[in-house]
């Protein structure tokens, strides 16, 4: 007999052992923007132009979602609609004959629903093509997914703008603040709180423009370039005219042209514009900064009190719909009236023993007088003072070290020393100080107003004393301006002045922490 052949054994098969995915590479910055450059080769290879010339969207993404509040149920279609919409693609999902983009206009945000059956070959030239950062024009009728989200169902889409350069990884962002600072492009198209910031900036200053034309005040727009420094205590930005072989400035200040018109005989005058102080940086401080100057003929600082209440309650009124604002920790009240206490009452809250300094003596001993101003202030902490010669100046220096980082509320601080108000009229009843006021909240000065000084024999002095500091080395003080006491020589009338930081107001309602974050370019030094 055959031996039968003994059964092997079979071998068990061997589970295949899933495949490994292989991690994906990340491709640089530049090699990115290889990849959507070759996307526009591409398309102009199809016949298709990648920047469009024009498009017309008939629908914001805000009037959408306030078009179809409470209406559409979930996967419910208004086909009657025909809606086109256009803006950038901030996320793009796709899931084989399916895509959902995230289009975002300058109002918001909205879904774009996107199908091949609907699309046909375009669909698949859309998957090809675009990437998150494109700007794109989408037509269709609007669903409500099943999920509930609002969308245009898409019937064609347009590439308008192919973007070479991707947008910042969704989950890193774009949160170094000084990147931000420096691509202010991409800082808005990431973060809607800036674009709001802005559009709110806008918003205030327009309202301001308003509320002084139906106060009957004129905007006359007067020189940047000046041939000398005035109006302010600030080092200038010097700069040369080639042709006529003039040393010139930028303006610090547009108070001395401003008040000129008012001898001129306008009654009411002012500019909303840019001056530059070739100053320190810091986040209440650029170098180039927008203020708005007022002057009111037949008015003193207390009409201007009151004008700058008024201003301020009018833009938070339309802007922030609000008198009780946030701001950092605070909760700061614009409800009016505000504060308003003299420099002297305010500096003696926070002096030792509430010292005062109304009753230093200085007319019949002067020397007296500010030896124990000196030593008072010392005692405060407020070292400075050593290097100061007058009363004036140490009152003035203990405010700013003492009481002005503690002024949270709007508080009209007024009747400031003669010394450190060279434009400002003397008080009518204290001698030694003048009417003037700045206007302080959450610790940082918003307004200064003055009765202006209308005598020009105590101008001329008060322009010497400043020039006299300039020689000895001062370079915020300023020259005798000649041509302005001309002016003022031929009869100004009494006249009330006011100035207000738009930068720092625009900081206080929108609560930002910083005057960069309110400026949509501010200076910055070159990346090292």
């Amino acid at each position: 007999k055959k031996e039968k052949k003994k059964k092997q054994p079979q071998q068990q098969k061997q589970k295949k052992q899933p495949r490994q995915k292989q991690p994906v590479k990340e491709l640089s910055e530049s090699e990115l923007r290889q990849v959507r450059l070759d996307k526009v080769a591409a398309m102009r290879e199809a016949g298709v132009e990648p920047y469009a010339y024009t498009y017309d969207p008939n629908r914001t993404a805000e009037q959408l979602n306030v078009e179809y509040t409470d209406r559409l149920e979930g996967g419910e279609e208004d086909e009657d609609a025909d809606v086109s919409v256009a803006g950038r693609i901030m996320a793009r999902r796709v899931f084989g004959k399916l895509a959902f983009f995230t289009l975002q206009d300058e109002t918001g945000v909205v879904q774009l629903h996107l199908e091949k059956n609907r699309l046909g070959d375009s669909f698949k030239d859309l998957k090809a093509w675009t990437d998150a950062g494109d700007i794109i024009g989408v037509r269709g009728t609007v669903r409500r997914t099943d999920k509930g989200e609002l969308s245009v169902y898409a019937k064609s889409w347009t590439m308008l703008t192919k973007s070479a350069l991707p947008l910042p990884s969704k989950y890193q962002g774009l949160t170094d603040v000084s990147k931000r600072y420096r691509s202010r492009h991409l800082d808005l198209i990431v973060n809607p709180d800036v674009r709001n910031t802005f559009r709110a900036r806008a918003l205030m200053t327009s309202s301001l423009r308003r509320q002084l034309d139906d106060l009957g005040f004129l905007e006359i727009e007067t020189p940047v370039l000046h041939s000398q420094p005035g109006g302010a205590e600030a080092k200038p930005f010097e700069t040369f005219h080639n042709s006529m072989g003039l040393d010139l400035t930028l303006r610090i200040a547009t108070e001395l042209h401003l008040k000129r018109l008012i001898v001129g005989g306008f009654h009411r005058v002012y500019e909303l514009g840019r001056i530059f102080r070739n100053e320190g940086i810091s986040t209440r401080h650029n170098p180039e900064f927008t203020s708005v100057e007022l002057y009111q003929a037949y008015a003193d600082y207390d009409d201007m009190m009151d004008l700058t209440e008024t201003l301020i309650c009018g833009i938070a009124d339309q802007v922030n719909k609000a008198r009780v604002i946030p701001y950092g920790e605070h909760e700061i009240s614009l409800e009016r009236p505000w504060r308003r206490v003299t420099m002297n009452n305010i500096v003696k809250e926070y002096m030792p023993d509430n010292f005062d300094f109304s009753t230093l003596d200085e007319a019949s001993d002067p020397e007296a007088a500010l030896e124990t101003a000196r030593a008072k202030a010392i005692d405060a902490g407020v070292s400075k003072a050593a290097g100061l010669n007058s009363v004036g100046y140490i009152l003035n220096e203990c405010f700013e070290e003492l009481c002005e980082p503690n002024l949270i509320q709007p508080t009209f601080v007024i009747d400031y020393p003669l010394e450190v108000s060279p434009l400002a009229k003397p008080h009518r009843t204290k001698p030694g100080y003048t009417e003037r006021f700045e206007l302080f909240a959450t610790g940082r000065e918003l307004a200064n107003s003055f009765s202006e000084l209308t005598d020009p024999i105590d101008q001329r002095v008060r322009f010497e004393a400043q020039a006299a500091k300039k020689e000895a080395g001062d370079e915020e003080a300023c020259d005798v301006d000649e041509e302005f006491l001309t002016a003022l020589e031929q009869g100004m009338p009494p006249t009330g002045g006011l100035g207000i930081g738009i930068d720092r107001l625009v900081m206080l309602l929108t609560n930002s922490p910083s005057i960069r974050d309110v400026i949509a370019f501010p200076l910055l030094k070159p990346d090292p």
